[in-house]
């Protein structure tokens, strides 16, 4: 039996504004609702080393889910953010965050993790998986170029590899293309088949 017939029988909730993370999830064949709004403050300690941050923000986004989940529902949650020297990179304020994080991430290879987290009403299953990125050296003149025109403010490290930068400026990549875009959707799709299965 084939995932999404799997999923027949239970509620896949996807607990995400991102439209690239509902692109994927659809794509992937898998059905899905879209869970309400709700607030999560995106808080870590500081403490916290850079490659754990992921998987602990999708974990707080899933504590925070404000509704009880019901007998079939499963809450999926993820968090993606882009390190670079043992730094994370979040969403960068305004234009002047984010051509200062594209000139660092020119000429550099800087690595992406995505932590995602599935639960039900009694048990949960949390997961990361990382890309290796790499760019090509970029002029001033590219880099205004993509944020005047694409204004990357909403995402980590103020780019998006589907938009025009991706095509343009990234040289190589190690790792799941989609992770980088904001979800490991074949990791997903392994796991979410393993976390169905009562005898895993």
């Amino acid at each position: 039996m084939l995932l999404h017939e799997k999923l027949a029988s239970h509620r896949l909730l996807l607990a995400s504004q991102s439209p690239r993370r509902r692109e994927l999830v659809a794509g992937c064949g898998l059905p899905y609702e879209l869970a309400p709004r709700y607030d999560c403050e995106e808080r870590y300690p500081a403490s916290l080393p850079a490659e754990e941050v992921p998987l602990y923000l999708s974990r707080l986004k899933s504590a925070a889910y404000p509704a009880p989940l019901g007998a079939a529902d499963i809450l999926l949650t993820a968090d993606t953010v882009v390190i670079l020297d043992g730094e994370v990179l979040g969403k960068p304020r305004g234009r002047d965050g984010a051509v200062e994080m594209l000139r660092r991430l020119s000429g550099r290879t800087h690595t992406v993790i995505t932590g995602v987290t599935l639960r039900t009403a009694d048990r949960t299953h949390a997961f990361d998986a990382r890309s290796e990125v790499r760019f090509r050296p970029l002029s001033d003149e590219e880099i205004a170029y993509y944020v005047d025109t694409f204004r990357p403010y909403d995402k980590a490290g103020a780019y998006g590899i589907q938009e025009w930068i991706g095509y343009a400026a990234i040289e190589g990549i190690e790792g799941s293309f989609y992770n980088v875009m904001g979800l490991p959707i074949q990791r997903l799709y392994v796991e979410l088949e393993r976390f169905l299965d009562p005898a895993c």
